[in-house]
C-alpha cells in the first residue's frame, strides 16, 4: 500500500500517524509504526479505513502479532491485537470480493488474501483461501484446500496439508508439520484469552484437533486421531503424571482410553478418550520414526 497516505490527524494533539515520505520497511520504524497503531486503537477503539490496510499489513508481514514469546519461553497475548482483530467483524457490513472467477460474500473488514511469486509460499490450487491479517513466511506449503484466518501466524517451513483449519489467531511455529484434516482451533474471545499455540517442528497427525488455547512444545509428535481441549485430561505414561493445556517438549502422544465412572457406564462398558503421552523423542530422531514406533508399541 501507499505509505504517505496512511495519515491520522489527532485532533487534540494534530500529531501525524505516519509522516509522508516515511520508509518503515526497517524494524526498528515498523515498530514504531506497531506501537502509533496500538496507541490510536487504545485511544479510538477503531481504526479509519487507511489505518486498518496498514493494520493488516503489519500482520501480514509479521511486525504485529497476537502473541510473543518472552525470554523466558513463555508466551505473551497481545490482548490489543485481538481487540484491534475484532473490531473488524463489529464494523458489520458486507461486500462482494471477487476472486478467481468466482464471488465470495464476507465482512468489508476481511478480503481474501493475493500473494505473489516473491512471497515465497507455494500454493497449490484447489480451494485453499487466506484471509487477510495472517502471517504466512517464506518456505510455507499449503495444499488444497485449506483455510488460515485472520490473525494466523504460520512460521518458516511449515507444511499445511489438505484439509486443515487454522484458526483465528493460532500460533504456528517453524518447520511445523500438520497433517491432513488437522484442525487448529481460534480464539477471539475473550481477547485476553490464550490462542492456541503450536511451537517449532512439531507433527500434528491427521484429523488432530487441537482447541482452546492448548500449548503443544517444541517437537512434540501427535499420533493421528488425538483431540486435546482444554479440559482435556492427559497422561504422562512415561513420568506418571497428570497434565491440562499443555503437551511437553518432545513428548508423543497418541490416542487412549479410560473407564468411565459410575455404575451405568460400567455396566454399558463406556471408555472416554485420553490422551497418552508414551514416550519422549530425543534431538535425533525423526517424527515419522518415532511415531510408528509408539503406534507399533
Amino acid at each position: 500500500m501507499d505509505m504517505d497516505n496512511v495519515m491520522n490527524k489527532d485532533a487534540e494533539t494534530n500529531a501525524s500517524f505516519i509522516n509522508v515520505g516515511d520508509d518503515i520497511t526497517s524494524g526498528a520504524q515498523m515498530d514504531k509504526v506497531a506501537q502509533t497503531l496500538r496507541d490510536v486503537f487504545s485511544e479510538q477503539g477503531h481504526f479509519d479505513k487507511e489505518q486498518w490496510a496498514l493494520f493488516l499489513e503489519l500482520l501480514e508481514n509479521g511486525s504485529i502479532r497476537v502473541v510473543d514469546r518472552l525470554s523466558d519461553g513463555s508466551w505473551k497475548v497481545n490482548t490489543w491485537v485481538k481487540e484491534a482483530i475484532l473490531s473488524g467483524f463489529q464494523e458489520g457490513g458486507m461486500v462482494e470480493w471477487s476472486w478467481q472467477s468466482e464471488s465470495f460474500f464476507d465482512r468489508p473488514a476481511f478480503s481474501p488474501r493475493h500473494f505473489t511469486l516473491s512471497d515465497g509460499v507455494r500454493i497449490v490450487p484447489g480451494g485453499t483461501a487466506v484471509r487477510r491479517g495472517a502471517f504466512i513466511a517464506r518456505g510455507v506449503v499449503i495444499m488444497p484446500p485449506s483455510y488460515i484466518n485472520v490473525g494466523a501466524f504460520v512460521d518458516q517451513d511449515t507444511m499445511v496439508d489438505s484439509h486443515v483449519l487454522v484458526g483465528s489467531c493460532a500460533h504456528i511455529g517453524k518447520k511445523v508439520h500438520l497433517s491432513a484434516g488437522a484442525q487448529i482451533g481460534g480464539v477471539l474471545e475473550p481477547p485476553q484469552a490464550n490462542p492456541v499455540i503450536i511451537e517449532d517442528e512439531v507433527f500434528i497427525g491427521g484429523m488432530c484437533g487441537i482447541f482452546e488455547g492448548i500449548l503443544v512444545k517444541k517437537r512434540a509428535v501427535l499420533a493421528p486421531g488425538v483431540i486435546i481441549t482444554k479440559g482435556t485430561r492427559i497422561f504422562d505414561l512415561v513420568r506418571g503424571m497428570d497434565l491440562y493445556s499443555e503437551v511437553p517438549e518432545n513428548a508423543v502422544v497418541v490416542p487412549g482410553t479410560r473407564p468411565a465412572r459410575g455404575s451405568y457406564a460400567e455396566g454399558l462398558g463406556i471408555s472416554l478418550a485420553s490422551p497418552c503421552i508414551v514416550k519422549y523423542r530425543d534431538e535425533k530422531t525423526d517424527s515419522a520414526v518415532v511415531l510408528e514406533s509408539a503406534l507399533r508399541g
